[in-house]
């Protein structure tokens, strides 16, 4: 049978206290939404339609960017949010001739799994029923709406929390807000639905009522892990959902063969990739899409963003590595900043306090201290010595520096770009370099001279 998912994400959240709406909310590196669409895909739907209403166009723009599946992606806008009805009935334009299942899931709910998904799927095929809720229990259901079950264990209502007895406020089975429905008796019984609650709002809830009245079937499936349907109401949340996934991802690299010392302190994203025998000390977090290869050592508080790391590379102590890639062997750190595309080739080292800002440092070079190296292009076997500075800016654009293979610039130089140090030269401590250095030359003095010929 064929299956459209609807997934509800139009409210701003007002419990998160936020300008941001609440499905463009980060946890392990991700925005929720994503985690709900990934979900959903589980499915193979035919179509996945997004209710949209609090900054819809942001909402469309990151789900569009990361939409690559067979299935269509559409849009429904919920233009003001009156409850979880009126958002599934703001979607019933695009379903008017549609004939099959539709799995409502809300779009902060983002640790819901995919075999739990297709469970929910199943019990609702082969019981040929109208609608089937997604339920669980939970320690303190205070809040949340009750699953009233009949004698021999079927459906009989949901009471919210605010309109049960002190008998039905004991129930600890709950609903999850996930369901599937028969698409035609949904929107049949859509029309139906009527406010009555202080908020004047239009409740999902009342559709399996109404399906009972109308003698359809509806049924349940309780799923036993609870942290799977947690939903996002508040900042709070936010953070427990965030420790469960970052604790299983640490979980799945340690059983894969990487050595993470402390997890509770060790902050993976999701698209995180570690190779086998690396080595990650306690406070370390790597963000975004960074891979690090096979036996590399992270030390204690280092944060890397979006990098590419080779094999056998070491990153020192609270070294901060954004958007830039290094190869085999390198060295890093400690307290070093490599920023904006650098590339450092294999065997480079790059010591304490030294600045990489978009860079290509040459295979073997080494800049052990205090220094800024930026716009520049470094060759092989270079050595820099502490202080050095490429002075890249002129007050209205960047200019590159160029360092041929084997020179070695002294202590306290200061390259003024453009310039180019040829290879083999070298200049002396304090340099002010304002003109090109040819190869194997010395250059020294303020401003730099050539002196003589190496």
């Amino acid at each position: 049978m064929s299956t459209v998912v609807l997934i509800l994400a139009a409210g701003l959240g007002t419990r998160m206290k936020s300008k941001l709406a609440k499905v463009l909310h980060h946890i392990a590196g991700r925005p929720l939404i994503r985690y709900v669409y990934e979900a959903a895909l589980s499915l193979f739907p035919e179509r996945i339609i997004v209710v949209v209403g609090h900054q819809a166009e942001d909402v469309k723009a990151y789900l569009n960017g990361i939409h690559n599946s067979s299935c269509s992606l559409e849009f429904a806008l919920q233009s003001v949010q009156r409850g979880t009805a009126d958002a599934v009935a703001a979607a019933k334009p695009l379903l008017v001739n549609y004939d099959g299942i539709v799995a409502v899931l809300s779009g902060d709910v983002p640790l819901l799994s995919p075999p739990t998904l297709n469970e929910l799927k199943r019990t609702h095929m082969e019981n040929a029923a109208a609608a089937t809720i997604l339920s669980t229990e939970v320690k303190d259901p205070t809040g949340y709406g009750r699953i009233i079950r009949n004698q021999d264990g079927s459906f009989c209502k949901i009471v919210e929390h605010r309109d049960a007895t002190e008998l039905e406020l004991g129930i600890r089975e709950i609903n999850t807000g996930i369901y599937c429905f028969d698409s035609k008796i949904l929107f049949e019984l859509l029309d139906a639905v009527t406010p009555q609650n202080a908020q004047n709002e239009l409740y999902l809830t009342d559709i399996p009522k109404l399906a009972l009245a109308t003698g359809r079937r509806v049924c349940l499936l309780k799923t036993p892990n609870s942290q799977e349907v947690l939903g996002i109401n508040d900042r709070s949340d936010l953070v427990t959902a965030d420790r469960i996934l970052r604790m299983d991802k640490c979980h799945k690299l340690l059983l894969a063969g990487v050595t993470i010392l402390n997890p509770e302190t060790t902050y993976i994203d999701l698209d995180v990739t570690v190779g086998q025998d690396s080595y990650i000390y306690p406070g370390v977090r790597l963000e975004g899409k960074t891979i690090i290869g096979q036996d590399c050592t992270i030390g204690t508080g280092a944060r890397l963003t979006n990098c590419i790391l080779g094999n056998n590379v070491t990153v020192k102590d609270y070294s901060i590595i954004c958007d830039s890639t290094l190869d085999d062997g390198v060295s890093v750190g400690p307290f070093a900043h490599i920023r904006m595309g650098a590339h450092l080739q294999s065997g480079a080292a790059i010591g304490n306090f030294v600045e990489v800002k978009k860079s290509s440092i040459g295979k073997n070079t080494k800049a052990m201290h205090l220094s800024y190296l930026g716009d520049a292009t470094i060759g092989t076997g270079v050595n820099i010595g502490a202080g050095t500075i490429t002075c890249n800016y002129d007050g209205k654009q960047k200019h590159r520096t160029i360092i041929g293979d084997g020179a070695r610039i002294g202590s306290d130089t200061m390259l003024i770009a453009p310039v180019s140090v040829g290879k083999n030269a070298v200049t002396g401590a304090g340099s002010v370099v304002t003109r090109d250095i040819p190869e194997s030359s010395l250059a020294y003095g303020v401003p730099a001279e050539v002196k003589k010929q190496l």
